[in-house]
């Protein structure tokens, strides 16, 4: 299955099969006429894939250097860059070089920082290992880092040259790291795709879900594609992706990166957030009901206990949706369908996160 991301400078191919990892040289070479490739991925990742990917890649002729980091959000922190930069310096990594990502969103967003920023850019492929950055952040040019303060804050739209989905890599994903990504999946029924949504409530189980991962996470990407083609730095309807990630993001942040993946966190916002405009007469009433038993289905988590809405309030306030001192939310107005909510914080001060 291939998708091309059509836009006027950085088109690019979405190849989506089962064991292309072990054919990505053969791949990466009809876009990258270059010699030199440099690997970033984490420990974890490198396990399992590493050597694979090399010798499909020194296969096809490709030189290739690894960097190998600790897995984790925290490893996407902009303390992690001198590292890097460093090493891709000491590697005598030049312009006419390349960088793959390969890993999961931490792996994606980070590899596709340093390459939008070292010698001011130089070429990158994703190859995402993990459901969440198959479905949704392998896709779209945005990468970026964290501060202290916020999650992303220092990024960038920049597009890969080619986007390689292995599906049979999550066989190695925990079930916690799958559902993760799934949460994402979701994400896409409730905003864009309601066929998709009651699909996923009538599979049996894991196994059931992952005889069709193919075409879900093709689906996922092509709603993705749609959007990034009409709206490719993120000041539309590109917003819509983002439902369920005001709030996560901040839970996120509150717990430090420990408690919640970044699915779980999104999975909570989405809750939370239905919950939001059931009460403000915005959304349809029961479709937090709906969002619930979607989540309690895959055991992805949907609150957070022994937390108060003022504790994310200044995160929220730092959220890249935030424009001209309005806060733009995305509400569904009921499940496949979505829409963007100009308002302020104040929206959020008597959302109580303790209601059942």
């Amino acid at each position: 299955m291939n998708l091309t991301v059509n836009l006027t400078n950085n088109s690019y191919e979405i190849v989506i099969e089962k064991g292309i990892l072990a054919k990505a040289g053969e791949q990466i070479s009809k876009v990258f006429k270059g010699r030199k490739i440099v690997v970033i991925t984490d420990e974890n990742v490198f396990k399992y894939y590493g050597e694979s990917l090399k010798k499909s890649l020194e296969h096809s002729s490709f030189s290739v250097e690894n960097i190998v980091l600790e897995p984790g959000e925290k490893t996407k922190g902009f303390s992690s860059l001198l590292g890097i930069y460093n090493k891709l310096s000491d590697l005598s990594i030049t312009r006419s070089d390349l960088i793959i990502a390969l890993g999961g969103g931490v792996i994606g967003d980070l590899a596709g920082f340093v390459a939008s920023t070292y010698l001011r850019g130089i070429e990158f492929v994703q190859i995402p290992t993990s459901l969440l950055a198959q479905v949704d952040s392998s896709v779209g040019g945005k990468v970026a880092v964290d501060l202290e303060s916020g999650k992303n804050l220092v990024g960038n739209f920049y597009h890969p040259l080619q986007v390689l989905i292995d599906p049979t890599v999550l066989n190695t994903l925990s079930d916690k790291f799958f559902y993760d990504g799934l949460a994402e999946v979701i994400k896409y029924g409730a905003i864009r795709d309601e066929n998709l949504f009651s699909e996923l409530l009538e599979f049996k189980d894991k196994a059931e879900l992952l005889e069709h991962i193919e075409e879900i996470i093709y689906r996922c990407v092509d709603i993705k594609r749609d959007f990034v083609e009409r709206d490719e730095k993120d000041k539309g309807d590109r917003m819509l992706l983002n439902f369920g990630h005001t709030l996560g993001h901040a839970i996120e942040k509150y717990f430090d990166f420990d408690v919640y993946t970044h699915g779980e966190a999104v999975a909570i916002g989405m809750y939370y957030i239905c919950k939001l405009g059931e009460n403000k007469g915005l959304t349809k009433v029961g479709t937090s009901k709906m969002i619930k038993d979607i989540l309690v289905k895959y055991n992805i988590p949907w609150k957070v206990d022994n937390l108060k809405i003022g504790d994310l309030l200044s995160t929220i306030n730092r959220d890249k949706k935030n424009l001209n001192g309005s806060l733009n939310i995305i509400l569904l107005d009921v499940i496949g369908k979505s829409k963007i909510h100009k308002t302020t914080l104040n929206i959020f001060e008597d959302l109580d996160l303790e209601e059942r």
